[in-house]
């Protein structure tokens, strides 16, 4: 009677068949998050119909035109139509591959478009939304905005949250009611990210000081969402997102940015806007110089390519 040969393994075979299923299962993960990320930005996706023209806004970033955006924290409560009190132009230029970022302090006196008056510039949100803050910045500035990001930050939170909190570099120790944040390297959870951000009269650098505490929690948000430790977190992160942040940005603009702009991303340079502060009618308002004003308009305008007589 003959002996039946064994059959012996094949290891490249079996390696193979590992590699196929981790693929498949990769491949299912990677449209999980796809397809989180697509239904996030069809919830945060918000036009200005008078502004955009996406066919044209859509084919300058195929080209890798400069171009610009205002962020802006709006701080919504219940019962308030909310006021822009984080407002930051960022100007991207793929050609010397920057970013020029500039935080535009709240209480600045402008003229507000649209209302015929001149004002705190972060009233602009509070009078006419988001289309007014866009036509007062571009008055401001003297620079079109192409795209904007509006970030509500009671919800913000919620996005520091599902990232597993964050850690930043506090520079001025300080102490809210029951939270105290120490000098260096501090966790914060949502709850904490918010007060941290919020904080501005016991900062010696005013408003200034709490503009680089924004900029800090976005940016670790930023940091620790993209880090692989966060990739099983995606579709959580997505959905916060996507219920607290809304954009005229499509779905198609956001790929053809992290395509076309990724280098200019590594080097944001933080610009200043200087004011004197003074109290008009018992108000106070940060004036600017007509000389800061255009030193400021300049800068930016050579960044994104425009001629300044334009």
């Amino acid at each position: 009677m003959r002996r039946k040969k064994r059959r012996r393994l094949n290891w490249r075979n079996i390696i193979g068949l590992l590699l196929f299923i981790i693929l498949i299962v990769g491949g299912l993960y990677g449209f999980t998050v796809y397809n989180s990320f697509n239904k996030a930005v069809a919830t945060m996706h918000e036009p200005l119909d008078e502004k955009d023209s996406k066919e044209k806004q859509t084919e300058a970033l195929e080209k890798k035109e400069p171009f610009s955006a205002l962020m802006l924290g709006v701080d919504e409560r219940d019962g308030d139509s909310g006021r822009s009190d984080t407002m930051i132009v960022l100007t991207v230029n793929p050609n010397n591959n920057s970013v020029k970022m500039l935080s535009i302090p709240r209480d600045t006196m402008t003229e507000i478009v649209g209302k015929g008056k001149e004002d705190k510039i972060n009233h602009a949100y509070a009078f006419g939304g988001v289309p007014m803050a866009v036509d007062t910045v571009e008055n401001f500035l003297d620079i079109p905005i192409d795209y904007y990001v509006k970030i509500n930050m009671e919800g913000f939170k919620d996005i520091v949250d599902t990232v597993g909190g964050i850690n930043v570099e506090n520079d001025f120790g300080f102490k809210v009611e029951e939270s105290n944040f120490p000098t260096g390297d501090i966790h914060l959870n949502g709850e904490e990210a918010l007060i941290y951000i919020r904080m501005r009269y016991d900062d010696p650098n005013g408003d200034f000081g709490r503009q680089e505490r924004q900029r800090q929690v976005i940016q670790a948000v930023i940091k620790k969402g993209a880090s692989i430790s966060s990739l099983s977190k995606a579709p959580d992160i997505f959905k916060a997102i996507g219920s607290n942040v809304k954009t005229n940005l499509t779905f198609e603009e956001m790929i053809n940015i992290q395509k076309n702009y990724k280098e200019a991303g590594k080097n944001i340079e933080q610009l200043t806007i200087q004011s004197e502060g003074k109290m008009i009618d018992n108000i106070y308002y940060g004036i600017v110089t007509m000389a800061e004003q255009q030193r400021i308009q300049d800068e930016l305008k050579a960044q994104l390519e425009i001629n300044s007589d334009s």
